[in-house]
């Protein structure tokens, strides 16, 4: 069955006559058919923690556009509600954690694994339903972003708290991360045992720190999770995805043991295909507002993207999440110039 899987040959360095094709945030607000589930579900996390909804979300975009890869319905911060913080969704302000751990040890958390189990229902459920040409991708959150909301109690703009406990406390931001590493791992894991067939490390984050810190806090972290993953799953491929990290990619893409690397759109697409290791395949890279914009940007944008890697292997993709007023006409001129 996985030899008619397009996405998941091009990750094990199959390249394709056409890239194969999967959006970030493919399921999500600027779908219809999501918003009006949605609103019958209550609140995100809500949505999150019911199998047969989230599984119903997951697999909309499929239904809808037959993307080549789709991707689990969930949010990078489980984890930390699974290792003890509270997790809620202000209406209009994003995600909360309490207690945020720039105040309070992390000893005092209580875990709950537990938390993690409607997930990994919903897996089962999605890799029973989808067709047979299609590559399940699970996902959690890298340590370093992550940890980022667990000491800030939420986003920021600068990750300001989250940089200043590197600094000043090491070893208290380092055993934040380690335990992000432990729960990630078995996490991940239960994703690929439920059905999953490769993964994806989302550091959002990892633009905001220097090359030192960098090195410490995004590679390193990833690299333990990986080593760890792959000596439990060695056939499940990890794409790495550190938004941001600009020239610190080649590094990254070097150290870290990924078997793909996700570009976000400031990466100028030929001069990753220049600078990365020949035949590591590649995702990405188009502006998620270029996909707003729709017409002849978009068409250049895309043209630019799919001439950059004459014999790499590449999965077409945003550069970061489709934005909800994408309008859906966009997505499907999209899919039929990638397509051909």
């Amino acid at each position: 069955m996985a030899s008619h899987k397009a996405l998941l040959a091009t990750l094990r360095g199959v390249r394709q006559d056409r890239p194969p094709l999967w959006l970030m945030r493919q399921a999500g607000r600027y779908l219809p058919e999501y918003r009006a589930l949605r609103e019958t579900k209550g609140g995100f996390l809500e949505l999150c923690y019911d199998p047969e909804a989230a599984a119903e979300v997951t697999l909309q975009p499929i239904r809808r556009f037959g993307f080549d890869g789709s991707i689990l319905f969930s949010d990078i911060l489980v984890v930390p509600h699974a290792l003890g913080q509270h997790l809620w969704f202000e209406a209009g302000e994003g995600p909360r954690l309490a207690p945020p751990l720039v105040d309070s040890a992390l000893a005092s958390l209580e875990a709950a694994h537990q938390r993690l189990d409607p997930v990994y229902a919903t897996v089962a459920r999605v890799a029973a339903a989808l067709p047979p040409e299609t590559t399940f991708l699970g996902f959690a959150g890298s340590p370093w972003t992550v940890a980022t909301y667990m000491v800030a109690g939420q986003g920021s703009k600068d990750q300001a708290a989250a940089r200043r406990m590197a600094f000043g406390d090491p070893q208290g931001f380092q055993a934040i991360v380690d335990a992000i590493i432990d729960l990630s791992v078995t996490y991940l894991s239960g994703q690929i045992e439920q059905g999953v067939e490769a993964v994806q490390l989302f550091d959002s984050w990892a633009g905001s720190l220097s090359p030192a810190q960098f090195e410490r806090w995004v590679i390193a972290p990833n690299v333990e999770v990986i080593r760890r993953l792959k000596a439990l799953h060695p056939d499940t491929p990890v794409i790495g995805f550190p938004k941001g990290a600009g020239s610190k990619l080649p590094a990254y893409a070097k150290e870290a043991g990924a078997d793909a690397i996700g570009l976000d759109e400031t990466v100028d697409p030929a001069w990753a295909d220049a600078n990365l290791p020949a035949h590591l395949p590649v995702q990405g890279n188009l502006d998620p507002l270029a996909l707003v914009a729709g017409g002849e940007a978009l068409d250049n944008a895309i043209d630019r993207i799919l001439a950059a890697f004459p014999s790499r292997p590449h999965i077409f993709n945003l550069g970061h999440g489709i934005v909800p007023d994408t309008p859906i006409a966009h997505v499907e001129r999209l899919i039929k110039r990638v397509r051909g």
